[in-house]
């Protein structure tokens, strides 16, 4: 079995920089922003009327995306298509920083 449709594992390299992140996402039309969620920050129930990128800098998030769950690290990306139904979760230990962006 393969990753999820909606994970791409190690995308960006472990010590991920966000200026790399930007100019990636940027040339796919996205923006670029910081997040940080100290352990156990929930976020329930989102949607978007945009599609959305999310990379994980630092730490680990778990993420559900409709009914497909997944565990983020580091350099791994995300692609959560406008109108999923999606939740975050901080499930490291420290505080996690993670990017994310919108078309």
């Amino acid at each position: 079995m393969g990753d999820p449709p909606f994970l791409t594992k190690q995308k960006f390299a472990i010590l991920v920089n966000r200026a790399a992140v930007a100019r990636d996402w940027g040339g796919r039309g996205y923006s670029c922003e910081e997040f940080r969620d100290p352990p156990g920050r929930e976020w329930n129930d989102f949607v978007h009327d945009t599609n959305e990128l999310v990379t994980v800098v630092e730490g680990r998030l778990w993420m559900t995306i409709g009914d497909e769950a997944l565990i983020v690290e580091p350099g791994d990306e995300v692609f959560i298509p406008k109108g999923a139904v999606h939740s975050v979760k901080n499930i490291h230990t420290a505080t996690t920083r993670w990017l994310y962006g919108y078309d």
